[in-house]
């Protein structure tokens, strides 16, 4: 019989569980603290996302107070000894840094932090574990405000109804009266002295007892001089797929949470892609099954739409300045002068997109007036300030010469992985290799993925917990081809039940230990930026889809 020792240590009813972050470095271990609910006077009727985020706000103030009493500018954490804990952005997402567990049917709060043990110094690191953090958990029981934590609870049920209302209106963003919209310097929160929004009243809407602009579903136009508060506002939008915390300035700003911002990416890898929507033909190639190692402006914005159509987004949030121009527009001038264009701009094909896949778009235009005449609703900013401008805008279209409808086209992707290449084992290699780099990049065996150009990650961590999600498929994998989207899915509904540290392994060293919940459209817009993988030709059977 072999004997395992319980690393669970208990200072009167609060659990301490110590684990090793990874084998190369067993003096900074991990640390789980498990709260019992009834010295936090909770119930177990508590929203357990709200509960876990809104502790670990509550929780960082202790760490910094820890780090206070023992720091020494003169040492490096590595001989001085620190504590580490996760501090979270603005938005309220499922993390392993906080989370709730039953134990024994006893429910406890559980908070994740690791510690830096000062370097030949047993007195000092002892002092430390035993002695100061269970000290700091104790004021961090005493100060537990319910009734902060009431207020985050009442704000995430407003902003779920809200939620919960788009998804049977005729609207897909909500922005209420009084929110702040730009961001201080940080982008930590609201910007001081800012104008608060306030609805054009043709646009006023009343939700859940709030009063704000609602944005309808179809083709919605945003614009503006420079500087005027266009792209302040698109960035609004697209930060709302999450719930804020109270004092952001956003907390009441909501969108449809399958949206996604789309710009032009170009060198990105695409494999095996339908862009014949926007891409009619590709000299010696296939638009129909387009793929390519360095992609253009247009064609990598064409791929980005097509992909975020394929996971199920309903609303594109595109800003001018982040685009193609020639893909985004063209004008008459330029439509007589060129008589073999491949491109059909975004233009031709906006309406399509709502009317045939139902596809909304939110567009911020500031240099051309060619989506006046195909927009429902054009916004126009001055200095923060929205005005409806719709009526006034379709006059000036008036005397356009009437444009002729392209044909509708094939919207659909069908396609599957190819796993021949995905795996996280360098050709030749017997040890794996997943590294997620501070300068955009993501590497998983031999594939070096750019993820610069994805605009709806949170965070690092957050990245970090795609990486690993797509290695533990790849690891797990039997099949030579896979239905992505259907294995994705699930793996993410399984780390919503059981925990984001589902995936976490502590084999790769240069990873912080925190972990947070992505949405599917970021797991899978990585994997389709992979080089070496191949996307072949999905053959349907009866129940089987896969739009990855």
């Amino acid at each position: 019989m072999i004997y395992e020792p319980d690393p669970t240590y208990w200072n009167h009813d609060v659990a301490y569980c110590i684990e090793r972050t990874h084998k190369l470095t067993l003096d900074k271990p991990c640390i789980i603290i498990k709260i019992p609910f009834d010295r936090l006077g909770l119930d177990e009727n508590r929203d357990q996302v709200v509960l876990s985020d809104f502790a670990l706000r509550e929780w960082v103030p202790h760490i910094v107070a820890l780090n206070e009493l023992i720091y020494n500018r003169s040492r490096p954490d590595k001989e001085n000894g620190a504590y580490y804990c996760f501090r979270p952005t603005n938005v309220v997402l499922q993390r392993n840094a906080s989370n709730v567990e039953v134990i024994s049917e006893k429910w406890y709060l559980c908070l994740m932090i690791t510690v830096q043990l000062p370097f030949r110094n047993n007195d000092k690191a002892m002092r430390m574990l035993c002695k100061m953090l269970p000290k700091e958990v104790e004021k961090f029981i005493v100060k537990f405000d319910l009734i902060k934590l009431n207020a985050a609870c009442v704000l995430s049920k407003k902003q779920n109804r809200i939620r919960d209302w788009l998804k049977t209106s005729d609207y897909c963003a909500f922005i209420a009266n009084g929110s702040i919209l730009p961001r201080n310097k940080d982008d930590s929160g609201p910007l001081e002295n800012a104008l608060p929004f306030t609805s054009p009243e043709e646009d006023e809407v009343e939700i859940c007892g709030l009063r704000g602009m609602g944005i309808k579903h179809g083709v919605t136009v945003i614009t503006g001089g420079g500087y005027s508060g266009k792209s302040t506002l698109l960035d609004a939008l697209n930060s709302a797929i999450y719930n804020h915390i109270i004092g952001d300035g956003r907390e009441l700003v909501i969108t449809d949470q399958s949206a996604m911002e789309i710009s032009a990416e170009e060198g990105r890898p695409i494999k095996n892609i339908n862009i014949t929507p926007f891409i009619k033909w590709i000299p010696n190639g296939s638009a129909e099954q387009f793929s390519t190692d360095y992609a253009s402006g247009s064609t990598s914005q064409a791929a980005n739409i097509m992909e975020a159509i394929n996971f199920g987004c309903k609303l594109l949030l595109i800003d001018e300045d982040r685009s193609a121009t020639n893909f985004v527009i063209q004008d008459i001038k330029m439509r007589s002068l060129i008589k073999r264009e491949p491109i059909t701009p975004f233009t031709e094909r906006v309406r399509e997109l709502y009317e045939a896949v139902g596809v909304s778009s939110v567009l911020v235009i500031g240099g051309s007036g060619e989506f006046l005449s195909v927009a429902d609703q054009i916004i126009l900013l001055d200095n923060f300030v929205p005005k409806n401008v719709t009526q006034e805008a379709k006059k000036l279209c008036e005397p356009d010469k009437p444009r002729e409808r392209i044909s509708f086209t094939k919207w659909e992707i069908e396609r599957k992985i190819i796993t021949d290449r995905f795996s996280s084992y360098p050709q030749g290699s017997g040890t794996e290799k997943l590294i997620v780099s501070t300068m955009g990049y993501m590497m998983l065996g031999d594939e070096q993925i750019d993820i610069r150009g994805l605009y709806n990650i949170t965070s690092p961590a957050q990245l970090a917990a795609i990486a690993f999600l797509i290695r533990k498929i790849a690891i797990s994998n039997q099949e030579r081809h896979i239905l992505l989207y259907e294995k994705i899915k699930k793996a993410l509904e399984d780390m919503e039940r059981e925990g984001v540290d589902l995936v976490f392994s502590s084999f790769f060293p240069g990873f912080e230990r925190w972990l947070e919940l992505p949405r599917i459209h970021e797991v899978c817009s990585v994997l389709n930026r992979m080089k070496h993988i191949n996307f072949g030709p999905f053959i349907a059977r009866t129940g089987e889809s896969d739009p990855a």
